[in-house]
């Protein structure tokens, strides 16, 4: 495999292997954007409902989604020393590992309500988020299988087939949701109820997909064969990786579903508006996602080489990419802020001219972050492509706990700043967390050359 040697051509590199990964994050996210535009037209309080659920329903999935993370860069440093039988067992193991932690997120979603009372919802929000969660709940297990499968191909380059999957489950979900939410062609209008359905349909379809796709080209992998046969020492190695990813993210997507209880035990205009806001700005997040997914197979590669200059390359051209993007969103949000809020309300709705007024302040903040959040997260890529998760989390809990949450209720309720003061605090979190692990990317950096990876499992 050959490798770039200049920045603009590992650049090249990075936008040519990432831009089907940014694709199928826009894609996969544009799904849960399809069903906020939807049910806010359809009604607030439906938008109130799936928003909290939404969110209880991420959590769940960033906790679940550390196994596929893990998956990444180990099968990218194993594909790149020709070792195949570890890039089976590694993803093997993953849609094991994910199966377990499906089952453990499943329990506190069934029983959600009386968990977001204690949280200080208001009990219609609560109830009908359970209602949702009931129901979308039981396509975490497929959706968690599809993001390992998913990981898998990224990593052996097949990015391609990563894209138009997920574009297949985009359109196959804005037809369900328009058919069972609003009732079309003689279907029941089910509301609440017809988003949840359609986010379990396409949950199933993506990965039966990546299934199909992967027993097709790769079967030489035996991806599936003897399935039920357990790997004890891959699944401890993808666990001890996996869970400082795990935490991780919990401790970003946590930080983000504070915001949304501090929003809802404000009011049902600012539970709305924050779940309308984080919609265009979750959707330019996912450019720098899928741009970090390539940077962390890149350092992966470099890992396995030892190359110091390669993984240069790579953090420079990454951030390089990822700031010329984030201009063009900071133009976008602060030039057309009530058009982009506007999009995703009923006009004649008689909560949507405040919605609408809190979002294009909300709007502002929103720009405000995009530089930083995009540092965070190429940041924490490239660190996941050296192997090294554990010391990141504590900068990612540190960060989005010990700064963002304390400023932003501290900002929200003490000093009455009330939505604007959560999302201050947002700002503040990404920021230190920027801050921090780049600073962490620097030390290794000093000494990648002496770096020993961790070991994959030996065949037992």
């Amino acid at each position: 495999m050959s490798h770039p040697t200049t920045i603009k051509a590992e650049a090249k590199s990075l936008l040519i292997l990432g831009l089907p990964l940014i694709g199928s994050q826009v894609a996969q996210f544009a799904v849960h954007t399809t069903d906020t535009l939807m049910l806010g037209w359809y009604s607030v309080d439906a938008l109130a409902q799936s928003a909290l659920g939404a969110q209880v329903y991420f959590i769940a999935f960033v906790l679940g989604s550390g196994f596929a993370w893990a998956i990444l860069p180990m099968v990218a440093k194993a594909a790149e020393e020709q070792d195949w039988q570890s890039v089976r067992r590694t993803t093997r193991m993953g849609l094991w590992t994910s199966t377990i932690a499906f089952a453990v997120m499943m329990v506190p979603m069934w029983y959600s309500e009386p968990i977001l009372l204690a949280l200080g919802q208001q009990p219609d929000v609560a109830a009908g988020a359970q209602v949702y969660l009931r129901i979308a709940g039981w396509g975490l297990l497929p959706f968690l299988w599809a993001s390992v499968l998913r990981s898998y191909l990224s990593a052996l380059e097949r990015t391609g087939i990563v894209f138009w999957v997920s574009i297949g489950t985009l359109l196959a979900n804005a037809a369900v949701n328009a058919v069972l939410i609003f009732g079309l062609f003689g279907a029941p209008e089910l509301g609440l109820r017809g988003a949840a359905i359609a986010s379990l349909t396409v949950a199933v379809l993506s990965f039966i997909g990546f299934a199909i796709y992967t027993a097709k080209v790769f079967p030489d992998h035996d991806m599936f064969r003897r399935f039920w046969k357990a790997d004890w020492q891959a699944i401890w190695t993808v666990t001890l990786l996996a869970l400082p990813i795990s935490g991780t993210a919990l401790a970003e997507s946590g930080l983000f579903a504070a915001a949304t209880l501090m929003m809802g035990a404000i009011g049902k205009v600012e539970i709305a508006a924050g779940g309308i806001v984080i919609q265009p700005a979750a959707l330019a997040f996912m450019f720098h996602m899928g741009l970090s997914q390539a940077a962390t197979i890149h350092a992966g590669y470099a890992l396995s080489r030892k190359d110091r200059a390669a993984l240069n390359r790579t953090a420079v051209a990454s951030c390089l990419v990822s700031a010329g993007f984030a201009i063009l969103v900071v133009i976008l949000f602060v030039s057309y802020p009530a058009e982009i809020v506007g999009l995703f309300l009923d006009p004649d709705d008689p909560d949507a001219l405040a919605v609408v007024a809190l979002g294009v302040t909300l709007m502002f903040t929103a720009a405000a972050f995009q530089f930083v959040d995009a540092a965070q997260v190429l940041g924490l890529g490239i660190l996941r492509g050296l192997q090294d998760t554990a010391i990141p989390m504590v900068l990612a809990v540190v960060s989005y706990w010990g700064i963002g949450a304390p400023v932003a209720y501290w900002l929200a309720l003490p000093m009455e700043y009330g939505a604007v003061g959560v999302w201050i605090g947002l700002v503040a979190g990404l920021t230190a967390a920027a801050v921090l692990l780049w600073w962490r990317y620097a030390l290794i950096q000093a000494r990648f050359g002496g770096l020993t990876p961790p070991q994959r499992p030996q065949q037992p």
